[in-house]
């Protein structure tokens, strides 16, 4: 492998670190990672990988928005629900730096959802089926990533060898 080989490995490392923490568009970093050892190659390999990583990212991108958008519309969790999650998350993770994001997100899908049912076993059963759709999206973006990332160095090692 060649130093910008490994370069872009490393950004493509940060970007499976910005799934896990969603500070970083993580998948759209790795998929970067890919484009710019297209354009750097500038070969018909090189572009296929870009364009097999772009299909690969493009089903990942599908599959997010299927699998756990579709669970939570059956569960009732509205997207207005998931808006206030994220409001939530944002406000507390600057009152409680890091922790405060991870706490804000539950807190506020459960405090909207118990103002609307007064039930709090429903609003409980709510923020669980909201928390389950986002650990099942991370893990779809994670294996969408890993996949990608594959393809890169089984490319880059094929490149290697011819």
């Amino acid at each position: 492998m060649e130093p910008v080989e490994i370069l872009i490995l490393l950004l493509m490392a940060i970007g499976v670190l910005g799934i896990v923490i969603p500070v970083l568009p993580g998948l759209v970093i790795v998929l970067l990672g890919v484009l710019l050892y297209a354009l750097g190659e500038q070969s018909r390999l090189g572009w296929i990988l870009f364009a097999v990583a772009a299909a690969i990212y493009l089903a990942g991108v599908v599959l997010q928005w299927a699998i756990p958008g579709q669970r939570m519309r059956r569960a009732g969790v509205r997207t207005s629900t998931l808006l206030v999650g994220v409001a939530c998350a944002l406000v507390m993770g600057f009152v409680i730096p890091v922790v405060g994001l991870f706490l804000g997100f539950p807190l506020g899908i459960f405090l909207v959802s118990l103002a609307r049912s007064r039930n709090r076993h429903e609003a409980w059963g709510a923020t669980r089926h909201a928390l389950r759709a986002v650990g099942t999206n991370i893990l779809i973006e994670l294996v969408t990533a890993f996949v990608i990332i594959g393809a890169f160095v089984a490319t880059t090692v094929l490149l290697d060898r011819s």
